[in-house]
């Protein structure tokens, strides 16, 4: 494996008023500020694009001699239209071939940056979330092995794709094929499941995956429990910081006993997510608040924050 088990989590730094919707990113000061408070736990950073704000996570990691290893992801937009999407996956013909543009100069970024801070990156990520059934921005299954090929013959890191854990059992099968690693989202709390059933739905995920894939790495590159929700696809009683805690726990200590890299998500609440609603459950993952306060889950780590 191209890794040595340890704490890892995923981190965006945005905060109010920042989004990367408009362009609005936390400066290196923020940023330092919340790799400073990362690096006296987590070892392990997943980050989502390779844009300025990936950029900034390396720059810092680097200038101020930081031990994390970093998993650099591609922000891809979509490539072909999705009905399926409740919130709209559906764009002209002239928005496609702009996105598969985009996507195209995306990748070079990516190459760029694994190239310039090829030490504090351990792995690479084609997409997030790009191809199962609900998402927005979905992109064919041929292009994602083209960019991994693209990757393979420009870089030398390990190559994957993270992806929610149902279309890895057939859809991805031949991106599977020609990727390093394979991995997986499970989210117990987005499919109704109570905290009594959490850690075995997990599981359950995990080996159903690992079961197509018997000759490849398989690794948890988001796995969480939201603290507040408006009802709005979770059940505002199975939203609570007691929850995330219990949760958060019984995650770590089965992947740290059966040795699986497993990223939390998240590392920060995020406000810029979702709908306006404050309460709405996509801005409440984070084990830690958008003012950078420890949620119940991390007080006991972090005691003076």
């Amino acid at each position: 494996m191209p890794w040595v088990h340890g704490p890892a989590i995923c981190y965006s730094g945005y905060r109010e008023g920042q989004s990367p919707d408009t362009g609005d990113y936390p400066s290196y000061e923020e940023i330092r500020e919340d790799l400073r408070i990362l690096a006296r736990h987590w070892r392990y950073l997943r980050i989502y694009d390779s844009q300025r704000h990936a950029e900034l996570v390396l720059e810092v990691i680097r200038r101020e001699k930081m031990d994390f290893k970093v998993m650099l992801g591609m922000a891809v937009a979509a490539e072909v239209s999705n009905p399926n999407c409740p919130w709209g996956g559906e764009y002209a013909d002239d928005v496609l071939a702009a996105n598969k543009r985009a996507n195209n100069r995306e990748l070079k970024r990516m190459v760029k940056l694994a190239k310039r801070y090829r030490r504090h990156v351990f792995a690479l990520s084609i997409g997030n979330e790009a191809s199962v059934d609900w998402n927005d921005h979905m992109v064919p299954v041929e292009r994602l092995i083209e960019f991994t090929r693209v990757l393979k013959r420009k870089t030398s890191h390990p190559i994957t794709f993270c992806e929610n854990y149902v279309p890895w059992r057939d859809k991805l099968k031949p991106l599977g094929a020609e990727l390093d690693f394979i991995s997986i989202h499970t989210y117990p709390v987005w499919e109704h499941r109570s905290i009594d059933e959490a850690l075995d739905f997990t599981k359950e995920n995990y080996f159903s995956v690992k079961h197509h894939y018997p000759d490849k790495p398989v690794i948890i590159t988001e796995a969480g429990w939201t603290t507040t929700s408006n009802g709005r696809g979770i059940d505002p009683h199975n939203a609570s910081q007691a929850l995330q805690d219990r949760y958060y726990r019984e995650l770590v200590e089965w992947t740290d006993c059966e040795q699986i890299l497993t990223f939390v998500f998240e590392a920060f609440d995020e406000p810029w997510k979702g709908s306006p609603d404050p309460h709405e459950p996509e801005k409440h993952w984070g084990v830690f608040t958008v003012d950078r306060k420890p949620k119940q889950v991390m007080r006991e780590l972090f005691p003076d924050l």
